[in-house]
């Protein structure tokens, strides 16, 4: 059996084509659901975020394999999407969600977002009865890792969000938020972290919120709120609107933005993957359109370069526990099978003295369960004693060599 996966994110796929394998919370559990349907699958997980979308899989296969069911489950051809996926297993899988859940694999260079939506994966993968042990053990020890490197290491902009990123680079171009009126569509995570970012910015802050939960949804502190459906009544005069939901359909279309008599100058930022902005939204006059992709990580800098190291000296011991675990429970049916037959051969040695001895049947039957339950103890003992003492590839070889004298026993 091995760890698999397979993965599409910023680095190889537009937000478009990433849009086309995209999981919303209930399409994950259906696509969990279904994919368990193979006989091959014992656990399987799904992370899907703006940047990234990963299929996990502990499976009797390859992730080739993985790689077509998923396929078939999105309803796409494997020969048009094969160029934008990476294929995963074993080691290489490992390391790589062990990096990626601290943020070092993220656009924003150790940004906080990706622990919780690590966590949030684990978690609905439970709720659907997929992980299995592995695939339960392997991300729990990633995340417990990821914590350690936020406490432990310090990444001098690890807080930094998509929407920081943003007005960074609006900045550099001479545009700053401070007195502005924005608005901010969608009250999730990514939206409210947008709107946490605009308000400390100094801006206006109107958030959207559906309006069928709005009499129980928070909002960030300092902000307003409208209902969704009012948005276009808000938008005119905005001079920047955030779109950051879940949402399948657009939540701005050119169509609506070309009625809205809008300021001249307005520019657009689409947090969204599927994306909520139209695309030729951008072509209209005095629109400034941006999607996640335009946000980038800086250079990497002496400090960072120093803070990546540190984080990887917790990451390579994190995953010996978790390969240590591993071997360990691979080892238990070896351990057990060897206990068996070293058991067999101490009774057929034992009974042939026990039957000599003057004892009544009774007599007999008891002493035999005592040394019976005395011996298995026994070999127990030194069976996980040498375990425990000698080093991994020492006891390997322990163990190797006593499979081989009850294998040449029994032939």
């Amino acid at each position: 059996m091995s760890i698999c996966m397979v993965g599409i994110d910023y680095e190889k796929a537009s937000v478009d084509v990433r849009a086309l394998f995209a999981f919303t919370k209930k399409q994950a559990a259906a696509g969990l659901e279904e994919l368990l349907k193979g006989e091959k699958l014992y656990g399987a997980l799904i992370l899907s975020t703006c940047n990234r979308m990963e299929v996990w899989a502990h499976m009797d296969g390859t992730p080739q394999e993985l790689f077509a069911s998923l396929c078939a489950l999105k309803g796409v051809q494997e020969r048009d999407a094969r160029q934008y996926f990476v294929f995963r297993q074993e080691q290489e899988a490992i390391e790589h969600l062990f990096f990626m859940a601290c943020g070092l694999k993220s656009q924003i260079l150790a940004e906080d977002q990706i622990i919780t939506q690590v966590k949030d994966a684990l978690a609905l993968a439970r709720e659907c009865y997929a992980t299995d042990n592995v695939l339960e053990v392997l991300f729990r020890k990633a995340i417990t890792a990821a914590k350690r490197v936020k406490t432990e290491v310090v990444f001098s902009r690890a807080n930094e969000t998509a929407m920081d990123k943003a007005l960074a680079l609006l900045k550099e171009q001479g545009f700053s938020v401070e007195g502005k009126t924005c608005m901010v569509i969608g009250n999730g995570e990514m939206g409210k972290l947008a709107a946490q970012t605009l308000q400390r910015a100094g801006a206006d802050v109107t958030v959207t919120v559906r309006q069928y939960r709005s009499g129980v949804v928070e909002i960030p502190r300092g902000c307003r709120r409208i209902n969704y459906g009012e948005r276009m009544e808000l938008f005119p005069s905005c001079d920047l609107v955030v779109s950051a939901t879940a949402s399948p359909n657009f939540t701005l279309t050119r169509e609506l933005v070309a009625a809205s008599p809008a300021k001249e100058q307005m520019i657009l930022i689409d947090l969204a993957v599927p994306r909520d902005m139209e695309p030729s939204i951008g072509g209209l006059p005095g629109i400034t359109l941006y999607n996640i992709d335009d946000f980038k990580t800086e250079r990497i800098t002496p400090q960072v370069q120093e803070a990546m190291n540190q984080a990887e000296k917790i990451l390579r011991e994190v995953m010996e526990e978790f390969t240590s675990w591993r071997e360990g429970r691979n080892l238990i049916p070896r351990i057990q099978k060897v206990q068996e037959e070293a058991m067999e051969d101490l009774s057929f040695r034992l009974h042939k003295l026990l039957v000599r001895l003057p004892l009544e049947e009774k007599e007999k039957e008891e002493v035999w369960s005592i040394i019976s339950s005395s011996a298995g103890k026994v070999v127990t003992k030194l069976i996980f004693g040498l375990r425990d003492y000698l080093d991994k590839d020492t006891f390997l070889d322990c163990m190797e060599g006593l499979e081989r004298v009850y294998e040449e026993d029994g032939k």
